[in-house]
C-alpha cells in the first residue's frame, strides 16, 4: 500500500506513510527459487520425532511457554559452541521468532543513536530502522561488494551510530567478510559507545569463521543467527542472537511476554538434538552451488563470490524486470532485488536447478 492509498481518518505514524510491505513475490510456479529456503523437505524420522515432542507438548497448551526458553537457549549455545568451538551458555543466546524480530528487538533496545548499514545489503534492516524511527545511515559497497573499509571508519567517527550492521555472508549479493575487517569495525564502534551486529543467516554455508568468536574479545559484538536456512526450518520461525550477557538481559526488556511458543520451542528443541541430520544437506548445496555458478558462467554471465545458498549475477541484455517475467512466464521464479542489471537465484534441488537453467538459456541465447 502507498501513501496515497491511506485513507484520511486512519491516523497512521507520519514515519510509516510511503513505505511498502516487505516480502518477496508468492506466485503458482512450478520452480520457486526467490527467498534462499532450502529445497530439501525434512526427513521422515526427524518429522515423527518433532511430531512427538509436540505432541508432548500439547497436553498443557493452557499453560504459557517457558518464557525464557531456557532448554532451548542452552542446545543453542551447545550448537554454536560446537560449531565454532565457543564456550558459549544460555545466558549467552537469546531466542526469537525469526531472526527478524531479533533485528527489531536490537533496534528497539539500541538504536537511540541510529544506525549504520553498507548496502546493497539486507533491506529489512532499513525497513525496521524506518518502523522503528530510527536515523539509518549508508555507506556504499565497493564495486564488487566488498566492504569499504576506509569509507566505514570515517562514517563511524562522523556519525557515531549505536549499531552498525554487517550481514555476512550478505544478502543479496552472497559476499562474505573477514574476520579482521569485522575487529576493525567492532574497534571503531567501541570507541564511540556503539554495537556491531553481524548478521549471519547464511553463515553454515559459508568457509569463513564465525563472528561468535569475536565475542570475548569485544563485548559489543553481536551476532544473529537463524534456523530458517541451513536447518531447512524456515516453516518454524527460529532466530537467534549470541552475544555478550548484557545484550541479552536488554533483549530481555523489549521482548513481548511469552513471545516465543510452546510449539516452536519443541520443535527447535528436537532439530537442535538432531542438528547432524537437519544440516546434512548443507554439504550439498554447496556443490550444487558451484555447479550451478560454472553453468551461469559458460552462458557468460558474470557471478559475484558467493558462500551463501544463493547466487547473485549478471551479464543478460534483457532489463532485470524483463528476465525476471520471462522466467515466470515459464514457470520458474527468482528474485529481482531491485540492483540494475543483477538478478537472485537460490540454489535448489538438481531438477530445479537444471529447469532454471534450461529457462534462462532459452531466454538469453
Amino acid at each position: 500500500m502507498s501513501n496515497s492509498s491511506w485513507p484520511d481518518w486512519l491516523p497512521i505514524r507520519s514515519n510509516l506513510t510511503g513505505m511498502s510491505a516487505y516480502g518477496a513475490p508468492q506466485l503458482p510456479v512450478a520452480v520457486k527459487l526467490n527467498t534462499n529456503e532450502n529445497p530439501f523437505g525434512l526427513e521422515k524420522e526427524l518429522v515423527d520425532k518433532i511430531l512427538t515432542g509436540i505432541k508432548e507438548k500439547s497436553a498443557a497448551l493452557n499453560r504459557y511457554p517457558d518464557r525464557d526458553a531456557n532448554q532451548l537457549r542452552a542446545l543453542l549455545a551447545n550448537f554454536i559452541n560446537k560449531l565454532s568451538n565457543t564456550k558459549f551458555d544460555e545466558h549467552n543466546i537469546w531466542a526469537a521468532n525469526g531472526s527478524n524480530e531479533i533485528i527489531q528487538s536490537i533496534f528497539l533496545a539500541f538504536g537511540g543513536n541510529g544506525a549504520l548499514g553498507f548496502e546493497p545489503s539486507y533491506s529489512v534492516h532499513k525497513i525496521i530502522a524506518q518502523v522503528t524511527n530510527t536515523p539509518w545511515y549508508v555507506v556504499a559497497r565497493n564495486a564488487d561488494f566488498s566492504l569499504n573499509i576506509p569509507e566505514i571508519l570515517a562514517a563511524i567517527t562522523k556519525s557515531k551510530p549505536s549499531i552498525t550492521f554487517v550481514t555476512t555472508p550478505n544478502n543479496p549479493t552472497g559476499t562474505a567478510s573477514g574476520i579482521e575487517e569485522l575487529k576493525q569495525i567492532a574497534v571503531q564502534m567501541k570507541k564511540v559507545g556503539g554495537l556491531l551486529v553481524v548478521d549471519e543467516a547464511y553463515a553454515e554455508f559459508s568457509s569463513h569463521l564465525s563472528a561468535a568468536t569475536l565475542i570475548n574479545e569485544f563485548e559489543n559484538v553481536l551476532v544473529i543467527r537463524t534456523m530458517s536456512k541451513a536447518f531447512a526450518f524456515a516453516g518454524v520461525r527460529l532466530g537467534y542472537l549470541v552475544a555478550n550477557t548484557q545484550v541479552i538481559n536488554a533483549m530481555m526488556i523489549v521482548r513481548l511476554p511469552y513471545h516465543l511458543s510452546s510449539l516452536t520451542q519443541a520443535a527447535a528443541q528436537v532439530a537442535l538434538e538432531n542438528a547432524d541430520l537437519l544440516l546434512g544437506k548443507v554439504a550439498q548445496l554447496r556443490d550444487a552451488r558451484d555447479k550451478l555458478i560454472t553453468k551461469l558462467e559458460q552462458l557468460g554471465l558474470t557471478v559475484a563470490p558467493t558462500q551463501a545458498n544463493f547466487i547473485l549475477f549478471t551479464g543478460f541484455k534483457n532489463t532485470s524486470s524483463q528476465l525476471w517475467q520471462g522466467l515466470v512466464d515459464k514457470g520458474v521464479l527468482i528474485r529481482d532485488v531491485g540492483l540494475p542489471s543483477y538478478l537472485r537465484v537460490s540454489v535448489g534441488t538438481e531438477a530445479e536447478n537444471d529447469k532454471f537453467i534450461s529457462e534462462l538459456t532459452s531466454l538469453i541465447k
